[in-house]
């Protein structure tokens, strides 16, 4: 498996990478080929830019290398239209300096990568098409960063949304509850682990005004330590029943219920 090093010295294997091989010269192409097979490339080649297009619509390509005299099509006009069919193939022209000022142009643009001259030095353009191959892997490594990024945002927006479902769904419930505690018509008393008044419904609240002067916290810690107890509320007998309240580690809920005989 071939690698290719990245800044910092960091080794890659890479899978086999795709290159496009565009002249209207049969013979140049023969001799890219021939120079860039030995770097065991896949390489396709076309003769003209219209012929690299229809391969485009095919084919994955990594790298693209255009000559830039062609006829009915020259090289950065190919070049711009296959960013459309292929836009995160990188692309490079080869062409004689006497195009440089179009070529210019195109790269200005983002239509093209770089730049290289004929006649190619085999070393140079070798070492080009890696540079240009780090150049995709770092780009492919980024879009696929940014995409895992978005999926995590969508998760946590989805997250978020389902807590703000919970959270809405909770206070319901509470006010559900209120509303229930409110109603009960049985006096209703929590305390806290030192045996005092938390909350108080209603009924309950209505029970304490009418004994105002009862030692109601000894007799609720009184309740809480028995589990069952009886208090006299003005005229009237009430049977204490204690539970603790999970919900208060060391809290009680006290429920009063009337005597009947009373």
């Amino acid at each position: 498996m071939e690698t290719m090093q990245l800044p910092g010295g960091t080794d890659v294997e890479l899978t086999q990478n795709t290159l496009l091989l565009v002249d209207d010269e049969e013979n140049i192409l023969s001799s890219l080929r021939r120079l860039l097979r030995k770097d065991g490339y896949r390489i396709l080649s076309a003769t003209s830019g219209e012929a690299g297009l229809a391969i485009l619509d095919e084919e994955k390509v990594d790298v693209i290398i255009s000559d830039q005299r062609m006829p009915h099509m020259i090289g950065t006009t190919f070049l711009r239209k296959a960013r459309d069919r292929s836009p995160h193939s990188v692309r490079m022209i080869l062409s004689g300096y006497t195009d440089l000022d179009s070529v210019t142009d195109a790269i200005n643009e983002g239509a093209v990568y770089k730049f290289l001259t004929k006649p190619w030095d085999d070393e140079m353009l070798r070492i080009a098409v890696r540079e240009a191959l780090q150049y995709k892997w770092v780009g492919d490594e980024n879009r696929m960063l940014q995409g895992m990024l978005l999926d995590r945002n969508d998760e946590l927006a989805r997250a978020c949304a389902s807590l703000v479902d919970q959270a809405d769904a909770s206070r319901n419930a509470l006010r559900s509850l209120q509303h229930l505690l409110d109603a009960l018509p049985l006096p209703l008393i929590s305390l806290d682990a030192t045996g005092h008044p938390r909350f108080l419904n209603p009924a309950a609240s209505h029970c304490r005004s009418l004994s105002p002067d009862a030692d109601w916290a000894g007799l609720l810690a009184a309740t809480a330590a028995c589990r069952r107890n009886t208090l006299d509320v003005g005229t009237q007998r009430l049977t204490a029943l204690s539970q603790p309240n999970a919900g208060e580690p060391g809290g009680h809920v006290i429920v009063l219920i009337p005597d009947a005989q009373s």
